[in-house]
């Protein structure tokens, strides 16, 4: 029942709204109207009002909220959420998608494509779409389309999830073959260091100086990056200080994340970090200043629980193979889960992703289409 023409057609219309993260409005008000055609209460909060004023980069963006549309359902059955989110990376202005004869679609190479995560819309939407031309039986459906995803969720972080009634969720925006899903997902922590130190010349008398960028270098020397165990990884991603090559530097400033499939190990982690530049300021009389942030925490959903069942076998049922798996990615779900819904990330037909080489194929999104319908009239 889903049409693969008009599915296609579909997601390259959303292609071309550019709708980087803060700059979601346009592609908002195009979803809204399609939501509203297709029967749904729709309501977009204040998100975007909160992260204007907390966010400069946010700029003179018109704010965009996050998109909650409700569908009273036909049957007797506990509701469903299903969630995509609507921005895209850099650089993501004048996007266009070129289809080949063979359905690989494309940009034309100088953006990204934006199947991360207009795949995931596009499979939401015609799903409904069949639904509703075909009265299926199916459950009350929520759907949230999130703003702000790709930096660390901001946007659903800030959902009212009172308003939300499902307790299972089904998140489109994983990369991999189409019956692939993510049941686990890491804590995040975000960091930036900024140690302070004293200048002086560094010729005539350097000895006056207490070198900041000396104190990070030895810091850093005591830390194990990459992988620390087999589910945690550490890393410093950006250095910056000192003013010129004449000058002990009296600053320097470290950026970096701490990731983990358990958040216990994260916050281990991040004490080794903050101790080290700690005690390494104080050997050598400096000082520094530290800020982190958890971005996302980390969850595990049991290949027991329902919301996995159902997975499974509406990918039996279409002849997936209904695997599961952990990801070192966050997404929407890490926010959902922390309140309360029961959710898994599922593969949605996004290929290199974050990159100008990103592609997607009409049989991979036909099959994600499907596999929404499966979950949606699922019995």
């Amino acid at each position: 029942m889903i049409q693969r023409n008009r599915l296609v057609s579909q997601f390259k219309k959303m292609v071309e709204f550019d709708s980087e993260t803060y700059q979601e409005r346009e592609i908002a008000d195009y979803l809204t109207k399609e939501l509203e055609q297709l029967g749904f209460l729709v309501r977009e909060d204040d998100a975007g009002l909160q992260l204007k004023e907390k966010i400069p980069s946010y700029g003179d963006a018109v704010p965009t909220g996050n998109l909650y549309g409700f569908l009273k359902g036909n049957r007797d059955s506990e509701p469903i959420l299903l969630s995509a989110h609507m921005d895209t990376v850099k650089p993501g202005i004048g996007k266009r998608a070129v289809e080949d004869e063979n359905g690989r679609i494309t940009s034309e190479g100088d953006t990204i494509l934006g199947s991360d995560d207009l795949s995931g819309i596009a499979a939401i939407l015609e799903a409904v779409r069949v639904i509703r031309e075909n009265n299926l039986p199916h459950p009350d459906i929520e759907v949230l389309f999130p703003v702000a995803e790709e930096n660390y969720g901001k946007g659903s972080q800030l959902a009212d999830y009172s308003k939300i009634k499902s307790k299972q969720a089904y998140v489109f925006d994983l990369s991999g073959e189409i019956g692939l899903a993510a049941t686990a997902a890491p804590t995040l922590l975000s960091f930036e260091i900024k140690v302070k130190g004293k200048n002086a010349h560094a010729g005539f008398c350097p000895q006056l100086g207490i070198n900041a960028i000396e104190i990070a270098a030895r810091a850093i020397a005591q830390l194990k990056q990459g992988w620390v165990d087999e589910e945690t990884t550490v890393n410093i991603g950006k250095i910056s200080g000192g003013k010129q090559t004449n000058i002990v530097s009296d600053e320097c400033v470290v950026l970096g994340e701490i990731r983990s499939l358990k958040d216990s190990k994260a916050m281990e982690q991040w004490n080794k970090v903050r101790k080290a530049f700690e005690e390494m300021a104080l050997d050598f009389k400096g000082s520094c200043e530290i800020l982190f942030e958890k971005q996302i925490e980390a969850y595990e959903i049991g290949d027991e629980e329902e919301v996995v069942r159902r997975f499974k076998e509406v990918c039996a049922s279409l002849g997936l193979k209904g695997t599961t798996q952990y990801t070192l990615g966050g997404s929407d779900n890490n926010h959902f889960v922390r309140n309360g819904i029961r959710g898994i990330v599922v593969s949605c037909g996004m290929n290199e992703v974050h990159t100008p080489d990103e592609y997607t194929t009409a049989e991979e999104l036909e099959r994600s289409a499907r596999l929404a319908l499966g979950l949606l009239t699922w019995e």
